[in-house]
């Protein structure tokens, strides 16, 4: 009985073996890419809808509310040194929901919401200084849960919520004449909390929530001719889906992400897109807390996400992540 049993023993073993090293072979091959380390915990109060904009590898936050107070601080992180250092306070009302973006080493804050009005006043950061200053305003437009970039010596701001409807129409800053002018050509949906990242000369817009329902299509703003071009919907079929309100866009090498947000609940996936060929590929998920209206700061070469909410609990981590790197849950 012995010898009959002992050469199954052995088949089975290397079998199980076998089985064993291609199970795990499948699942190196299968597992998303992405690694998340933790960074500086945030050293102001926890808060959600802040503002940020990055110069060169200093991010910084502005603004928010923490489930009590809209707030004003402005908070500086240190990318090379992973610290904070506490800003001038932003002269304007405090608010949440308001927009943040640079141009050429300045930063601009403007727009949102104080818990009664929805605002149109912007203001400019001068980093070199510390100091701010209003800058002309967009009265007529006020709104809250907007989008706003810089890039090619302007800004441009648009879409959100004004009070009573949604917004489409998109606004363009010339710091040069301290001046807005409208833009035509969005063809996309109305929108408030929606998110953006550029890559290279162009800008990528998507996400955001309409009249209660997720929305889906996904547009190129090219900043030399100033036109939006329609990209492959959010919601590819079966293949995956992206639509949430309330997340963070940024840029890695080339690459764009929209990482965390809400659709029914708070979420932590986080999405690369490469637009060579218009594509999209899940990465890691973010390792913190499921949240929305976290803040993201990214140089085009790193990027670090964290704050925001989930529930009625506001968080104060932070995570840089390494796209290409597979994930360290010691780190």
């Amino acid at each position: 009985m012995k010898r009959i049993r002992q050469p199954f023993k052995i088949v089975s073993i290397m079998s199980l073996t076998v089985l064993f090293l291609t199970s795990c072979s499948n699942d190196d091959e299968d597992e998303d890419l992405g690694n998340w380390v933790d960074r500086s915990v945030f050293d102001g109060s926890p808060r959600s809808g802040a503002s940020s904009f990055t110069i060169g590898n200093t991010g910084y936050i502005a603004l928010g509310y923490d489930g009590d107070d809209y707030l004003n601080s402005v908070w500086a992180y240190d990318m090379d040194g992973d610290f904070w250092s506490q800003k001038a306070d932003f002269p304007g009302v405090a608010r949440n929901a308001a927009v943040g973006f640079e141009i050429d080493g300045t930063g601009y804050v403007g727009s949102g919401y104080d818990g009664l009005d929805e605002l149109g006043d912007f203001y400019s950061y001068n980093p070199s200084a510390n100091t701010w200053a209003e800058i002309a305003s967009l009265s007529t437009t006020t709104r809250r849960s907007a989008v706003a970039f810089g890039i090619n010596g302007f800004g441009y701001f648009g879409t959100g919520y004004d009070g009573e409807n949604d917004r489409k129409d998109f606004w363009k800053y010339d710091p040069s004449t301290d001046s807005w002018s409208e833009l035509v050509g969005f063809g996309g949906d109305k929108r408030r909390a929606a998110t953006t990242f550029t890559i290279g000369n162009n800008v990528y817009l998507g996400t955001g929530v309409s009249n209660g329902s997720y929305l889906d299509d996904f547009w190129v703003f090219d900043s030399t001719t100033e036109t939006w071009t329609s990209k492959l919907d959010l919601d590819e079929e079966d293949d995956y889906s992206i639509t949430r309100s309330n997340a963070v866009g940024f840029t890695i090498s080339g690459y764009g992400y929209i990482a965390c947000g809400e659709l029914g609940g708070t979420a932590t996936s986080v999405w690369q897109y490469d637009p060579s060929d218009d594509t999209w590929e899940e990465k890691t998920n973010f390792e913190g807390a499921s949240r929305q209206d976290p803040i993201a700061f990214s140089n085009s070469s790193r990027a670090f996400v964290g704050l925001g909410r989930t529930g009625s609990l506001y968080l104060d981590d932070f995570d840089e992540f390494f796209p290409f790197e597979e994930y360290d849950e010691d780190d």
